[in-house]
């Protein structure tokens, strides 16, 4: 049974997840609210594809014009090419939504629900379809700790501490529609499929990491920066140049697994294909990296939307840094080294604060590396220290809680923070309206 608690915290976690959605977006009209912005696009392909079989979105007008949507929340996520409507987004997301949105279609059809992709049990559907990544990506993210030793209590309060105490529930409860708790169910999965190549390789590895990988870049295209954490679950360079050597003693696997990435991917580009008659479209239009410009402290440390800011439990995580150091040191400087370019690659972006979002949300993918340093910090940490930084951790789920309450009534704003009206605010419920 004790080899088994995370897995049974796993469900509770699952289960309060879907308590809280239910009491924020399911009740009254809160469901109207739910794909907002960037969400709004990554769900469009299923109701434009599935039910009214047009690539070029038609139905747009009438979706935002219509009863569904409240019009001071209009938000056009189609850009145009070759003189042809497409979706400016991936479609990553909307296929790990499909499974749940094929569900909510049927039930509509044997119902008196209107099954045009945007009324209540599809919002419900695409809310569920977020829980259950958020819930793939701490069962994988458990079962990498274990294959570290770290003891199943451990691992179990590590996953409620995360899933809590960061922005993982805003992702899968408030903002479901995005891509980012669909990313991070991906992103530890890879993280673990990473790691059994390392402990024991076995060439059905490398078809899984290729899967995962194609997967991983058809929601979000930045995230194939996962691939340069591979080192991080290896203990030497020894270790990682020998499975090197495995893998290119492999080639007909490594083949496979890179046409099964391609593959995946290729959706995305058949999609425009068929949309617009060309192969490649580059849909963000001016946006892009500002390379010379990357806003690195920013993102970790400013009022705005740092890192650290407003997620101090990640910054408490990094106690372990010591203790993966004492481990391999190796894993350690492969884990700063890939901080460092990530955090340069999502700095550089030229909205760095990304949008509307409560904290830095393009890091929500890669909280199993945060997660594997917590683990380690709160394994190896006795005594009166343990019991402080168990106890900070509490008072910082508290605290990400006080302000997921604050950021749903923008009394943390989106992007219009400052230390002054931070500090205004710190812990402030009585000031929302």
């Amino acid at each position: 049974m004790k080899s088994r608690l995370h897995q049974f915290v796993i469900l509770g976690v699952g289960a309060l997840l879907i308590i809280s959605s239910s009491n924020i977006n399911w009740g009254k009209e809160h469901w109207r609210n739910v794909l907002q912005a960037d969400a709004k696009g990554y769900y469009a392909y299923l109701p434009s594809l599935v039910i009214d079989h047009d690539p070029n979105f038609g139905s747009f007008d009438r979706v935002e014009n219509g009863e569904h949507y409240d019009p001071d929340l209009f938000y056009d996520y189609r850009t145009t090419f070759n003189a042809h409507r497409i979706n400016k987004y991936f479609c990553g997301t909307a296929l790990l939504q499909l499974p749940f949105f094929l569900g909510a279609h049927a039930y509509c059809g044997i119902t008196d629900n209107v099954d045009d992709g945007y009324t209540k049990p599809y919002v419900i559907a695409i809310n569920l379809a977020a829980i259950f990544w958020v819930l793939v990506g701490l069962w994988a993210t458990g079962a990498l700790l274990r294959t570290y030793s770290i003891s199943e209590n451990l691992i179990a309060f590590t996953l409620v501490a995360f899933a809590f105490g960061t922005n993982l529930f805003y992702y899968a409860v408030v903002a479901p529609g995005m891509s980012h708790a669909y990313s991070f169910g991906l992103c530890s999965l890879f993280l673990l499929v990473a790691r059994h190549m390392a402990l024991n390789f076995r060439p059905v590895h490398l078809i899984q990491a290729g899967a995962l990988l194609g997967t991983i870049i058809l929601v979000r295209p930045v995230n194939g920066m996962i691939l340069l954490a591979i080192p991080i679950v290896f203990n030497t360079g020894i270790e990682f140049k020998e499975w090197i050597r495995n893998v290119l003693r492999t080639p007909r696997q490594l083949l496979l697994s890179i046409a099964i990435g391609l593959s995946i991917m290729s959706l995305q580009f058949i999609y425009y294909r068929i949309a617009t008659g060309s192969w490649l479209v580059y849909s963000y239009g001016e946006e892009g990296f500002n390379w010379m410009d990357p806003h690195m402290i920013d993102i970790l440390f400013s009022y705005k939307k740092g890192l650290f800011v407003y997620l101090p439990l990640l910054g408490l995580s990094l106690v372990g840094l010591k203790f993966l150091w004492d481990r391999s040191k190796w894993s350690a400087l492969a884990w700063l080294a890939f901080f460092v370019v990530l955090t340069y690659v999502l700095s550089a972006w030229w909205n760095w604060w990304y949008g509307g979002s409560f904290g830095a949300r393009p890091y929500v993918e890669y909280f199993g590396l945060f997660a594997l340093l917590f683990g380690f910090a709160v394994q190896n940490l006795n005594g009166k220290i343990r019991v402080i930084f168990i106890t900070t951790t509490v008072a910082l789920i508290v605290l990400c809680q006080v302000q997921t309450y604050q950021a749903r009534y923008f009394q943390i704003h989106w992007e219009d923070m400052t230390k002054d009206k931070y500090w205004d605010v710190f812990l402030r419920v009585d000031k929302i309206t």
